[in-house]
């Protein structure tokens, strides 16, 4: 059986494949008679991954981080600058000997940073740090988005089977109408029985209306994370990698969790912003050149016995400029403090994070035990309750059992049914909502075909390598598909399920 395969590139992998469970959340999986073209979990992952908004806005904010290093770093290169002014006299005041009518001056300076206290390294260093903190966050954001995937992906399937037993409780409660109105005209029932028919079928037509809503309702949702429309859907595979226990999730958790991880870079780079603010009340050093041009253009007015004025003047100078800070109102202080109370921000939230990360595989672990509990639960009312049925039916025969009793047993048949449906998507959903919060459901963990893997590093070396104020990328660009397009869903199941398979039993 083909399983929602997990890599091994992580240390940690080796405890989660320890722990690998080889049963099914569904057990056996039902032959659905689906064509070759049936959408997989897989499919509809890789979908999302290429053309969700939210994954894709994630990598170009990432991205936008990832320029914070160049930035950073400018700071402490050489910068070169020219400045000319032209100069156009039109009006010329009198008692000058000399004039000239026009003129330009260009001037051409470096300037080359030799020490600034510090600003410049911890900046680049807060800046790294910042980059790593953003990668984490996009391992979250992907993880949140498949999670997503996967619930609309499950809700599409538990609403259609709930759909099909509605639909199919509806046909058989107006079949026994019809047969409970001709046991009254021939004397057999009486007109209660017969109203009793009647309001157990208007309460199943109108479930049947609530379970169609709640279809579409899913079917949308599901658009809105993979863009396309939900068309025969295969039964998702097996999770692996699930933990034996719940100590072992929170192990594993507290070691891949990608928001703990960004929140410990998060403050690694606020300690190193406290070590720039510090640099502000130290002195700096900087060397300097300067190019000095006037011209003239050889039109200078010179009355007779003055000397005859150059076309042109050049100088240059080199220097170094030393900056010591005595008073600055408090300043940096200040900004110090300020910076201290933000790393203190970010060390309490990299507790916060912690302790909303255990909870979360805490609760998880235990809504995935529950529903699998559920499942064996259901799995067993229904064979009872199917005997049931049929004995009260049979009893109902011979006149020892009334109809609303029937009508009882058939709604037990179809509440557990309902149930069972409810309790597999829900034991899905909770594992792999407990491998997200383990750090084990991202795309480099999942069997993704087709796509070819984002790498933010990669982007990040790019941008790490420019120097030059010249360089740029590809034009801002849209790569998530609209849904508008999409027609409005409507409550039909998917194509190639019946009553038997999604209501076996």
């Amino acid at each position: 059986m083909q399983t929602l395969g997990l890599g091994a590139s992580r240390p940690a992998r080796s405890v989660v494949a320890a722990a690998l469970l080889g049963v099914s959340l569904f057990g056996p999986v039902l032959a659905l008679g689906s064509p070759a073209a049936a959408e997989t979990l897989q499919g509809a992952l890789a979908k999302a991954y290429q053309t969700n908004p939210t994954l894709n806005a994630a990598r170009a904010n990432q991205m936008a981080t990832d320029e914070t290093v160049p930035i950073q770093r400018a700071a402490g290169l050489p910068a070169a600058t020219i400045n000319s002014t032209f100069n156009e006299n039109v009006l010329i005041p009198g008692g000058q000997f000399i004039i000239i009518p026009r003129s330009m001056q260009t001037q051409g300076q470096l300037t080359v940073p030799i020490y600034q206290g510090g600003l410049v390294k911890n900046g680049i260093k807060a800046a790294n740090a910042r980059v790593a903190a953003g990668e984490e966050t996009l391992r979250a954001t992907e993880a949140s988005v498949f999670s997503q995937v996967v619930a609309a992906y499950n809700d599409v399937l538990r609403d259609t089977q709930i759909v099909e037993l509605n639909r199919n409780n509806v046909k058989n409660l107006e079949v026994n109408l019809r047969a409970t109105q001709d046991r009254f005209e021939v004397g057999d029932l009486t007109r209660t029985d017969v109203a009793q028919s009647e309001a157990r079928l208007s309460q199943a037509r109108a479930d049947l209306r609530n379970a169609e809503a709640n279809l579409i309702g899913s079917k949308e949702r599901y658009i809105q994370q993979v863009g396309e429309v939900p068309a025969d859907l295969s039964q998702p595979p097996p999770l692996p990698g699930l933990p034996a226990d719940v100590g072992e999730a929170v192990e594993i958790a507290i070691k891949e969790n990608p928001d703990i991880a960004a929140a410990t870079k998060n403050s690694e780079a606020a300690g190193f912003d406290v070590k720039a603010a510090r640099a502000g009340r130290l002195p700096t050093l900087s060397g300097f050149g300067t190019v000095s041009r006037n011209d003239n253009f050889g039109g200078a007015i010179v009355p007779p016995g003055f000397p005859a004025q150059p076309s042109s003047q050049t100088s240059a100078v080199i220097g170094a400029r030393m900056a010591l800070p005595i008073y600055q109102g408090g300043r940096p202080s200040a900004q110090i403090r300020q910076s201290q109370a933000r790393k203190t921000a970010a060390m309490e939230n990299q507790i916060g994070t912690e302790r909303g990360v255990v909870q979360q595989v805490r609760s998880a672990f235990a809504s995935w035990k529950a529903s699998l509990d559920v499942i064996k639960s259901a799995e067993a009312a229904i064979a009872a309750n199917s005997l049931s049925l049929e004995g009260v039916r049979a009893e109902n025969g011979v006149g020892n059992r009334t109809i609303i009793e029937v009508l009882n047993a058939e709604q037990e048949l179809i509440n557990t049914r309902v149930q069972l449906a409810t309790a597999r998507r829900n034991a899905y959903v909770a594992g792999f909502t407990l491998l997200a919060a383990m750090g084990n459901a991202e795309a480099r963990d999942l069997d993704l075909q087709g796509i070819t893997l984002y790498n933010a590093k990669d982007h990040y070396r790019r941008s790490k390598g420019e120097f030059l104020d010249w360089t740029g990328h590809d034009a801002p660009m849209i790569r998530s598909t609209r849904t508008v397009t999409t027609p409005a869903q409507d409550a039909a199941v998917i194509a190639g399920e019946d009553a038997s398979v999604v209501a076996p039993k």
